[in-house]
């Protein structure tokens, strides 16, 4: 039942009567926001209106009010930037952990939604084309790949141009934020991001021939050394981050909220930091380096890495586990050169005015094999099946830019279906 609510919520199939909080107070519901698959709200970054105010936050759904209560969310401070709770039984008032109340929506849908539930169910794992997909011309939709994998480079390049400019032109501190975003893989992608831009690469490269002390810096910045010595590693980095934090003015990032829920070992925080520690020891001016490479076997070797001693008998700091290396893994890497590597390859090209690299961009993707996520596999099951990661990349874009913002009238392929409509 719980699901039905949130596609109800998901794609506005609201009354048509004007909207209220439980308080009387008019809401109009702008963006409803990204579904979260993961742990925290259920849905992320929607935009509402409560009484002509403009919230930007995320939204929280349950069956019954007082779930807020019997799953926690009033002592969990991920839950604090709820800025809506959605019931469609009011039985309690949810608060935020510091007691502060979150407005509430009372939210009921036409019967018919129930009767017709597994159907839509069912629809709503696929774009509503899909069963014209199969039926289309080759050559059509490898044209739309093709524009689709041109379009997402300029998106990632708009993405890359605003850390440059929050970077004030640092090529190497951009390059940085996003290498670090994107070794949260996903789950802690915006919390690695949140971490990376207070890491002074100055101060970093003036003790980078020590990797136990850019070790200090990487994990005392990520707020990951407040508790009490575990053993004597954790000890000792606590006493050399104290001394660094001191030269350099360096302050532990409280906001930093690391997740640990439904992860591998292998991706913990802590592995990820210890291996980023690694690479910059290794690597004087990474992104020079990188830019240089002209084959894929030369990136991968440059981003093999590995960690400190400490970290092969441990993924967290005090737990002891059996010995194993910890480098990235050949997927993990070819995941990390096709959202950072390939990505700078053609924004760097585009600020230099290098054709060279912008064709080396492409040319890593089509060498590279295509991704294996949801939405990759929800296109193969449609008849849209990726056969290099440029294709992966252009039929991601088409799902986020496209399908999730049902700009139908815009995509090649909706403009056939409602040709063939008519």
């Amino acid at each position: 039942m719980e699901q039905l609510l949130h596609y109800v919520w998901k794609h506005k199939l609201f009354t048509l009567k004007p909207l209220h909080t439980i308080d009387d107070q008019p809401l109009e519901i702008i963006d409803p926001g990204l579904p979260n698959r993961n742990a925290g709200p259920d849905f992320f970054n929607a935009k509402i209106k409560i009484g002509g105010v403009l919230w930007v936050g995320n939204i929280e759904i349950h069956l019954q009010a007082s779930d807020w209560f019997r799953h926690g969310h009033d002592k969990d401070k991920a839950y604090d930037s709820v800025i809506l709770h959605v019931a469609s039984e009011v039985d309690a008032l949810p608060v935020r952990s510091n007691g502060e109340p979150i407005p509430q929506m009372e939210l009921h849908f036409p019967p018919y939604l129930q009767k017709n539930y597994d159907e839509l169910l069912h629809t709503d794992h696929y774009p509503a084309c899909y069963q014209l997909i199969p039926k289309l011309p080759k050559i059509l939709l490898h044209s739309w790949l093709s524009a689709l994998q041109v379009e997402r480079f300029e998106s990632k390049d708009k993405q890359i141009k605003k850390r440059l400019n929050d970077s004030n032109g640092d090529w190497e501190q951009a390059f940085f934020v996003t290498l670090a975003r994107n070794f949260g893989f996903g789950v802690n992608s915006d919390t690695f991001e949140l971490w990376a831009k207070h890491i002074p690469l100055s101060a970093v490269n003036k003790h980078r021939d020590n990797l136990f002390q850019v070790e200090a810096i990487f994990f005392g910045q990520a707020g990951l050394l407040e508790e009490l010595p575990l053993d004597a590693y954790t000890e000792k980095l606590m006493k050399e981050y104290a001394y660094l934090s001191h030269k350099f003015g360096l302050h532990p990032q409280d906001e930093c909220r690391w997740r640990f829920l439904r992860l591998r070992p292998s991706n913990f925080p802590h592995i990820r930091i210890a291996q980023l520690a690694c690479l910059y020891h290794r690597s004087q001016g990474l992104l020079s380096r990188l830019m240089e490479k002209e084959t894929l076997k030369e990136v991968r070797e440059e981003l093999k890495g590995g960690t400190s001693g400490y970290w092969l008998t441990h993924f967290r700091f005090g737990e002891l586990s059996p010995e194993c290396t910890k480098s990235l893994s050949n997927p993990s890497i070819d995941l990390i050169i096709i959202n950072t590597i390939v990505p700078f390859l053609y924004a760097y090209g585009k600020h230099k005015l290098s054709e060279a690299l912008c064709n080396r961009a492409e040319k890593f993707l089509e060498e590279l094999k295509p991704e294996n996520n949801h939405i990759v596999r929800m296109w193969k099951e449609c008849g849209l099946e990726a056969t290099h990661a440029g294709d992966s990349q252009a039929l991601i874009q088409l799902k986020k830019s496209y399908c999730d913002t049902k700009k139908c009238l815009f995509c090649r392929i909706g403009y056939e279906y409602f040709k063939k409509k008519e």
